[in-house]
């Protein structure tokens, strides 16, 4: 009885092509045993089993991914590979996503977490393995706005709104023109260059302020819009920070 071969030697085999194109075919999510993708160059298949090459298979490497994903509060998230594969799992991924990127384990290899929140803030996170996009949203960090609204529980000094949007300090230095709003009794937005940690918090105490709940909306030029709480979807071809 023959024994299984490797899934690479097999699409060798079958296309006569080379051990290194058929693993790029494998890895690239084009190929199929018994009608399910396996993206493993080293899974064993029998004799028997059908191994097909998907139409519009390329030898063209896959282009890096960026995900935005819209974190639950109190979610402590790793970049651990098993930590990601749980958030970016395929059924958290949102239902209209629109990217036209078919999922593939290869997708989470790499996957760096940009602009982090606190552990208790909800809201948009970035991850990407597109360096271009990690240098942007780390080199030009004091350039980028990014959007929050914010729950807080309290009486607002009488000049408070005036002083959140400038006056205040931080790290005894003062804090440049930031574009604060309320929407209403108990909710503010804010619109800030990447803001330290606990930054928001602090303002906030010093005008007679508790943040109950802090919601990142927009990163630069790329809002969260309906992403529900959870879920993820790939960054679209026109979408800029």
């Amino acid at each position: 009885m023959t024994e299984p071969v490797r899934l690479a030697k097999r699409v060798t085999d079958l296309l006569g092509c080379s051990r290194r194109e058929a693993e790029i075919y494998i890895e690239g999510g084009w190929v199929s045993v018994d009608g399910v993708v396996v993206e493993e160059p080293g899974h064993r298949v029998a004799p028997a089993q059908t191994v097909v090459l998907l139409p519009q298979a390329t030898l063209t490497p896959a282009t890096p991914v960026t995900i935005l994903l819209h974190k639950q509060p109190g979610a402590a998230l790793s970049e651990a590979p098993e930590a990601l594969s749980a958030w970016i799992a395929p059924a958290a991924r949102v239902e209209d996503d629109r990217s036209g990127v078919a999922f593939l384990k290869r997708h989470l290899a790499g996957l760096q977490l940009v602009s982090p929140l606190e552990d208790s803030a909800s809201g948009l996170l970035v991850f990407s393995q597109d360096w271009q996009i990690r240098r942007k949203l780390v080199d030009d960090a004091a350039k980028m706005e990014h959007e929050y609204i914010v729950e807080v529980s309290g009486y607002i000094a009488a000049d408070g709104l005036a002083l959140l949007n400038h006056g205040l300090k931080w790290n005894g230095k003062p804090l440049p023109p930031i574009k604060v709003s309320r929407q209403n009794e108990t909710r503010l937005r804010f619109a800030l260059k990447t803001p330290d940690r606990g930054l928001i918090e602090h303002m906030c105490g010093n005008v007679g302020l508790r943040v109950v709940t802090l919601r990142r909306i927009r990163i630069g030029r790329v809002p969260m819009a309906n992403l529900p709480v959870g879920q993820w979807r790939y960054l679209l071809g026109y979408e800029r920070f």
